[in-house]
């Protein structure tokens, strides 16, 4: 799909880190870029430095993100392109004991819920709405493509850490979608791919102690340094282009395999 002034695109998660890197990347082609993402100030923010438009989107709520969705088109037309970045992380073990009180505690099911809800059910909700938008509008290239989605797994999917069991299978969840999706939407002409990031530089990593983060770095086979945002970006990108990709997960992590902790 060509990434061209006519291209319409929705990024959840938007607002900074991955997605804002993608909207910055493809601002310079087209301005027709809806973000989408809880953190009003830094939405509209970037919205006004791009170009582009904000809509304040809970990603758990099926409410919002149709009024989202249709406040968007009504903005720009249909959405030729989806790229889902929006998603939260807590870092808390199944059960443990304390070393000086003795206590035990077990994660807490709400927490647990709330990160299932927000990074796979909250991902899968805006993709079903993109693609049925997709799917209604006519086709655009010259194989009768009508769309691309793209998702954010991590490396955590397969290579979950301590405290990570949680987050893991939501990111597992993600990278179980991809492939039935791609094949759900195939008749349709609607290409449907996974980045699994690694160690990235992003706002997540901001309360990490420098020496932690100098240790995670080091970690990275090469190059020894977190990856940037830019990077994600820039396979995004050629995901939108490259008409042949499609019903993939892929790793982008300086070929780390993450440790248990």
């Amino acid at each position: 799909m060509h990434i061209d002034k006519d291209l319409v695109v929705i990024i959840t998660g938007g607002a900074s880190g991955l997605g804002a890197a993608t909207a910055r990347l493809l601002a310079a082609s087209t301005r027709k870029i809806a973000l989408f993402d809880l953190n009003e100030e830094k939405g509209r923010s970037l919205a006004e430095e791009l170009g582009c438009h904000f809509f304040k989107v809970d990603i758990t709520s099926d409410d919002q993100v149709e009024a989202a969705f249709e406040a968007a088109r009504a903005v720009h037309g249909q959405e030729r392109v989806l790229v889902n970045c929006a998603g939260i992380g807590k870092s808390i073990k199944t059960a443990s004991r304390d070393r000086n009180t003795g206590a035990v505690t077990r994660f807490p099911m709400a927490v647990f819920a709330n990160i299932i809800n927000v990074n796979l059910i909250g991902t899968f909700r805006c993709i079903a709405q993109s693609a049925s938008g997709m799917i209604a509008a006519d086709s655009v290239g010259e194989d009768g493509e009508r769309g691309v989605i793209i998702t954010t797994g991590s490396v955590a999917a397969a290579d979950g850490q301590i405290g990570q069991a949680a987050y893991s299978a939501s990111k597992g969840g993600i990278v179980s979608l991809t492939l039935p999706i791609a094949r759900d939407l195939m008749g349709n002409g609607i290409r449907v791919n996974t980045i699994l990031p690694g160690i990235f530089d992003t706002p997540l990593m901001q309360g990490v102690a420098p020496h932690v983060k100098q240790a995670l770095a080091d970690s990275v086979p090469f190059p020894k340094r977190f990856g940037r945002p830019e990077e994600y970006a820039s396979l995004a990108a050629e995901m939108i282009r490259n008409g042949y990709f499609n019903g993939e997960t892929v790793r982008l992590d300086g070929a780390i395999r993450m440790a248990p902790r």
